[in-house]
């Protein structure tokens, strides 16, 4: 049996609120676009293994995946759902242990999700980019017991097994589950990748781990007996590993009830916009990703929709030979994403006609990238805020809006949210303050770390999100940064995402990056770096372009052109490793 220790529910009023609630509190209900409820019935499902099995079933005709062209109806996904559920009780998976999922966007990674869900395992995703110490960290972490991976990242896996308690290893190919029949197109696939393109490394697992592959998994649990298992809205469906780029990873505690809660606020917002069984979403974010997966892979299930998934979104030439002939209604993506496309003369070509609604998320979406997408494809970036710990959604904007706002939108169905002060108080309208959430989707806690949680939820149980944002008369949400990442110049709080979105307006400009440094006189001084589009363009004339638009203190000092910046998967501009390097720059004998 594996052990789930009890999560901490009940968090400390360290900070006590004032007595009388903000005048913030519901402003924004007038803003809601018609029809959209202010509070959603969260318990229409009992988990997450009962939403899939409802979805499947309404759609069961319809196509669910396309990947490399080969489509997987939502029927043949709930029968290989089901079968590698009733593998992983048959090896003796117990519910409430964790599975780790080590796979990109392929038809392979729905079919683990659900069949883990079926077995009332514990989801643990994991990026397949991992390098081994980081994939070690994570599956020490989480205790996981088994894990589904790409043989491609085999030798990682080989590299990071040493401590951890993996028993099971199920290996998997790009071809296995595309075609029919003999899969003639699947073989072709693997065969290239492990012969001419040389992309699966040599590997030894240790005999002590039993390692199985996928397509024989599924073929001992088709014909396999499964007992029925039935999670409940208070168990755990993942381990979602966040703060890897601020510090360590740690797993937030989404349960069942949590993750649905999301998908059916979500739902209920574009339920105006959005056709069942008549959307086609471009998948190009990793759905290991909390923000594809809970709305490419669960909000798009909820109405029948179709996923083009995307495995390498930065292989931009075998992106667009993809999508010569697909077309599609939505797609989500953040900013650095859509910059990409934007570069891309196919993309610009392409007949956006029938687009009907573009997501952002993950990061601030710069309004020079905004605006040049709605001049391609006729719609704007819809952006919306969430994070790990809140399954993710928060606050969206109103999928008919006609023009970028800039903001992240009205708090979502059945979601409060307010502002903190430093001292702990609430903010009033118009001014800043911690960003701080309750509502159905926010997490049990983080696992395994009971102090971490206890420093995450402040006056009475509101999550603190780390980031600091404004409420306007509207009820819209302006975010103005992450606290962490906020430069105090001379006593002045300096905010990165506005510094890269000016720098972003410039013509010159591909990418920017803003950060802090420390400095004797000033406390810390502003450097970006940037990657040009114009190779003309000059430190000097940056600098003049930014005063220009910025006042003296927020105009940066430095400026440094690089030809690309660091990303995370999903394409999220690192400024901590940015941060690090200045600061061991600095440590070095001599240095300054």
């Amino acid at each position: 049996m594996s052990e789930t220790p009890p999560p901490p529910l009940a968090q400390p009023d360290t900070n006590p609120a004032d007595p009388a609630p903000p005048e913030t509190d519901g402003v924004w209900y007038a803003s809601y676009p018609p029809g959209v409820p202010h509070e959603v019935d969260v318990t229409q499902y009992a988990s997450l293994a009962h939403f899939f099995d409802d979805c499947t079933a309404r759609f069961r005709d319809n196509v669910a995946y396309v990947s490399a062209g080969s489509p997987m109806t939502y029927g043949a996904l709930a029968r290989k759902a089901a079968a590698f559920g009733s593998w992983l009780q048959g090896v003796g998976v117990q519910p409430g242990e964790r599975v780790a999922i080590m796979l990109p966007n392929t038809l392979q990674y729905p079919v683990a999700l659900f069949g883990a869900f079926k077995a009332g395992a514990v989801v643990v995703n994991v990026n397949p980019l991992y390098t081994a110490r980081e994939l070690a960290h994570q599956l020490k972490d989480s205790g996981a017991q088994t894990i589904v991976v790409f043989e491609s990242f085999a030798k990682t896996l080989e590299t990071a097994l040493p401590g951890t308690r993996i028993e099971r290893v199920v290996l998997t190919q790009l071809g296995d589950l595309l075609g029919a029949g003999l899969n003639l197109k699947g073989r072709f696939i693997n065969f290239m990748l492990r012969h001419v393109k040389k992309l699966v490394p040599a590997y030894r697992l240790p005999p002590s781990v039993r390692t199985v592959r996928l397509l024989d998994a599924l073929a001992e649990g088709a014909h396999a007996p499964r007992a029925p298992v039935a999670p409940q809205r208070d168990d755990l469906a993942f381990l979602q590993y966040t703060g890897g780029t601020t510090g360590i990873a740690k797993g937030a505690m989404l349960t069942h009830g949590t993750v649905v809660a999301n998908v059916l606020q979500a739902k209920a917002w574009i339920a105006g916009q959005l056709e069942n069984e008549r959307e086609t979403i471009l998948t190009p974010l990793p759905l290991y990703h909390i923000y594809s997966l809970a709305v490419n892979a669960l909000c798009f299930m909820a109405i029948g929709g179709r996923n083009i998934l995307i495995a390498n979104p930065r292989d931009m030439p075998r992106v667009m030979k993809i999508l010569r002939h697909e077309t599609f209604s939505c797609i989500s993506a953040v900013n650095t994403l859509y910059n990409a496309f934007l570069e891309n003369e196919a993309f610009r070509q392409r007949d956006f006609s029938g687009l009907k609604l573009a997501m952002g998320g993950g990061m601030a979406t710069q309004r020079a990238v905004a605006e040049r997408f709605k001049a391609v494809t006729g719609k704007p970036i819809v952006d919306g805020y969430g994070l790990t710990e809140c399954s993710p959604i928060v606050a969206m904007n109103p999928a008919n809006l006609q023009d970028f706002e800039g903001s992240i939108g009205l708090p979502a169905p059945s979601t409060q949210v307010r502002f903190r002060r430093d001292d702990g108080t609430w903010a009033n309208l118009g001014e800043p303050g911690e960003l701080c959430v309750k509502g159905p989707q926010v997490m049990k806690g983080y696992w395994m770390r009971p102090d971490e949680t206890a420093r995450s939820f402040v006056n009475d149980g509101w999550f603190a999100t780390g980031d600091i944002g404004v409420m306007d008369a509207r009820g819209y949400i302006q975010l103005i940064d992450r606290k962490k990442d906020m430069i105090l110049v001379s006593g002045f709080n300096v905010y990165p995402n506005e510094i890269e979105d000016v720098i972003a307006l410039h013509p010159g400009v591909r990418e920017v990056a803003a950060i802090g440094v420390p400095d004797p006189v000033q406390g810390e001084r502003v450097k970006v770096f940037v990657v040009r589009r114009d190779p003309a363009l000059t430190e000097d004339a940056l600098i003049q372009f930014c005063r220009q638009q910025l006042t003296g203190y927020k105009v940066p000092r430095l400026v440094e052109f690089r030809a690309s910046l660091p990303q995370n998967t999903i394409g999220k501009i690192l400024r901590r490793e940015l941060r690090d390097e200045e600061i061991a720059k600095i440590a070095k004998p001599g240095a300054g």
